[in-house]
C-alpha cells in the first residue's frame, strides 16, 4: 500500500474526517495538498507536524471551495508546487437543516455549492492530468446520507446523492484510463465537531458524554460505535492501493450497519 511518490489533494482537511484520511495517507508516504478554514497559525503548525511525523511534503492551500475559480486554482496550484496530482478526496462539507418549506434560498446554494459543486469543478480539472498519467484515485466522501435521506436536510442529502451519481459517472468514463473513482459513505464519524455537540447535548439535558454518544449514534446505527476519521482514512488508503484497482463506481458505507436497515 506504499504512495510513495503519490501526490494526494484532501479538501476540508485542517479537521474531522479530512485530517483523518491525510493523516493516513501520509502514513503511507503521500505528499499531501491541506485545504481548509481555520487559524493561520494552527494551520501552520499542523501542516509542518504532518510533514515531520511521517516525512513527507505537506502544503496548505485555503481556497474557498464555494468559488469555482478558487476550486480550480486549488487543483492548478497543487499540481504546479508538486509536479502532479494523484489522489483527489474530495472531504469538504456543510451543513443546514430545516423544512424544505422553510430552507432559506441562500443556505441550499452553498451547501450545493460546497457539497456537490466544489466535487464536480475538482474532478473536472484534476481528470486530465490522472489520465495523462494513466493513474489516479478520485475518493468522494459522500455520506450515509447519500444512500438514504433523514429529515431536514434536503439540501445535504440531495448533494451527497448527487455526489454517489457523478462518482458512478466518473467510474464509467475512466473505466480503461488507469483512474479510479469511488465514493466513501460514512455515518457518525467522531470528529471534534461532534464531540462538541455531545457535551453541549450532556450539559443541556443533565447527563453524560457517554450515554450523549451511546443514544446519538444509536439513532441511526444498529452498531454504537462511532467511526473514527482515521478509519475512514484507511478505506481510502485501500482505494489507492492496486489491490483495489478493479474497485470503481462503489458507494462505500462505513456505517456500523445503517443502511442494512
Amino acid at each position: 500500500m506504499a504512495l510513495h511518490g503519490k501526490v494526494a489533494l484532501v479538501t476540508g482537511s485542517t479537521s474531522g474526517i479530512g485530517l483523518g484520511i491525510a493523516r493516513v495517507l501520509a502514513s503511507h508516504g503521500a505528499a499531501i495538498a491541506l485545504n481548509g478554514f481555520g487559524d493561520a497559525g494552527e494551520i501552520e503548525t499542523l501542516r509542518r507536524k504532518l510533514g515531520d511525523e511521517f516525512g513527507v511534503r505537506v502544503t496548505y492551500d485555503g481556497a474557498d471551495l464555494s468559488r469555482v475559480s478558487e476550486v480550480e486554482a486549488l487543483v492548478r496550484n497543487t499540481q504546479n508546487e508538486h509536479g502532479g496530482l494523484d489522489i483527489l478526496v474530495n472531504n469538504a462539507g456543510i451543513q443546514f437543516t430545516a423544512d424544505i418549506a422553510d430552507f432559506p434560498a441562500e443556505r441550499w446554494d452553498a451547501v450545493i455549492a460546497i457539497n456537490l459543486s466544489s466535487v464536480f469543478h475538482a474532478m473536472r480539472v484534476a481528470i486530465p492530468g490522472m489520465k495523462a498519467k494513466g493513474w489516479g484515485r478520485i475518493i468522494n466522501i459522500a455520506s450515509a446520507h447519500g444512500l438514504t435521506a433523514s429529515a431536514q436536510k434536503s439540501a445535504y442529502v440531495a448533494a451527497k446523492h448527487a455526489v454517489v451519481g457523478l462518482t458512478k459517472v466518473a467510474a464509467l468514463e475512466l473505466a480503461n484510463a488507469g483512474v479510479t473513482a469511488n465514493a466513501i459513505c460514512p455515518g457518525w464519524v467522531l470528529t471534534p465537531l461532534v464531540e462538541r455537540q455531545l457535551h453541549d447535548r450532556a450539559r443541556s439535558k443533565n447527563t453524560g458524554f457517554d450515554v450523549e454518544k451511546r443514544d446519538l449514534v444509536a439513532e441511526k446505527q444498529p452498531m454504537h460505535e462511532f467511526t473514527t476519521p482515521e478509519q475512514v482514512g484507511a478505506l481510502a488508503a485501500f482505494l489507492c492501493s492496486d489491490d483495489a484497482r478493479t474497485i470503481t463506481g462503489a458507494p462505500l458505507s462505513i456505517d456500523g450497519g445503517w443502511l442494512a436497515h
